[in-house]
């Protein structure tokens, strides 16, 4: 009979071995650390869109704007693009802006991961190209 509980508790038991649980958390520590290098590049994209917006809105002119945008992506601690980056177009509304720029973030040795980012206060959503 006891021998019998023995076997039964065996069978139901179940979980994670200690090769399992250290793969797992090396897995959960490599993600953690990709993370940890790519949300400031998500957080300085998005400050950059609101930097656009507020210098499109201050300005009336590409020149303004470009200003208007470095003055606020000192204030933001704005790195990636400064305002001769930004592209200018004529739009349904008037002048729209638009920016494109990668970013190259090290990994591991030689391998990095490279991220594009491209923003636009144009209503379609299209961002203008810079010529080559």
């Amino acid at each position: 009979m006891m021998k019998q509980n023995v076997v039964n508790l065996k069978r139901r038991q179940q979980g994670l071995s200690l090769v399992g649980l250290v793969l797992s958390l090396g897995i959960l520590v490599v993600l953690a650390m990709v993370a940890m290098k790519v949300v400031p590049t998500v957080i300085e994209f998005s400050s950059i869109k609101k930097a656009i917006v507020t210098a499109k809105n201050g300005a009336s002119t590409p020149r303004e704007v470009q200003v208007a945008f470095d003055k606020q992506a000192e204030v933001g601690y704005i790195t990636s693009i400064a305002g001769k980056d930004l592209q200018f177009t004529k739009g349904d509304d008037g002048m729209e802006v638009s920016f494109s720029y990668q970013k190259k973030i090290p990994l591991v040795g030689p391998a990095s991961l490279l991220l594009e980012y491209e923003g636009t206060t144009a209503r379609s959503g299209v961002v203008a190209k810079k010529p080559e």
